[in-house]
């Protein structure tokens, strides 16, 4: 049977980390949580949850997990993050290939998010198809923003039944700087590839994805956590395009 590693990159995820590590219990067989400086009691619960527990400095999202992939135990990779964890039939089914596990192998599974207690079914946030369980040797990280695996071309990806808990926000303000955060980001990701942001995007493509995920994507089927999460959608939008033309005029 092939072993796998469970790969957590962690900061500051005291409410989190019980949650994941319990989920990866008896499915993975070496949970490594690599620490970017916690000052809570993140690396406490972990010890005594029984994970192996290394330290960094941020390197970059690819970088730093690619640095923790390196540092397990096992050739065979799964990546979760803190506020993530295993549903009971995505544990099965991870138990259950473990069997017959090779190096041109590698899973992909659906990630349903909670959303403040909601859990979110349309707005273009599910299935949300996440690649997260592969041979170290076949692929790793690439990108600084929206990081993905680059697997080795001849890597055949299969999908496993069952669902990623993604437990995002607990509060609607937690939402708001998590997008004042990745829009920098974004917006200077943009900046450095010479894309630009007309005035008419700037006002017109907030209200094309607000319209896109509440209608099209039946986020109104979600209630009122739906609506909230089109608006905070369509306002990161707003903020991607408008700090974009800061950056140009400054």
């Amino acid at each position: 049977m092939t072993q796998i590693s469970a790969v957590i990159i962690t900061k500051n995820e005291a409410k989190n980390i019980e949650r994941c590590i319990l989920s990866l219990q008896n499915v993975v067989d070496e949970i490594l949580v690599l620490d970017n400086g916690s000052t809570d009691s993140t690396i406490e619960i972990a010890k005594n949850l029984g994970a192996r527990v290394e330290t960094t400095t941020w390197k970059g999202y690819s970088e730093t997990k690619n640095y923790g992939n390196s540092l397990a135990v096992n050739n065979y990779i799964l990546s979760i993050d803190a506020d993530e964890a295993l549903s009971e039939e995505l544990r099965n089914q991870i138990i259950a290939i473990k069997q017959s596990l090779r190096i041109d192998h590698a899973f992909q599974f659906n990630r349903l998010t909670n959303y403040c207690g909601t859990w979110i079914k349309h707005c273009g946030w599910y299935p949300d198809t996440k690649l997260r369980i592969w041979s170290k040797e076949a692929g790793k990280w690439q990108g600084e923003i929206h990081e993905e695996i680059k697997l080795e071309p001849f890597v055949k990806v299969a999908h496993l039944k069952g669902d990623l808990l993604h437990y995002s926000y607990y509060n609607i303000e937690e939402h708001y700087k998590q997008a004042d955060k990745f829009t920098t980001l974004t917006a200077k990701d943009a900046f450095e590839k010479g894309k630009k942001a007309s005035f008419l995007k700037l006002v017109f493509a907030p209200v094309v994805k607000f319209t896109k995920a509440y209608i099209f994507q039946f986020g109104f089927l979600d209630g009122p956590m739906g609506f909230q999460v089109c608006r905070v959608s369509a306002y990161a939008t707003f903020l991607k395009y408008k700090k974009l033309r800061q950056l140009h005029k400054s």
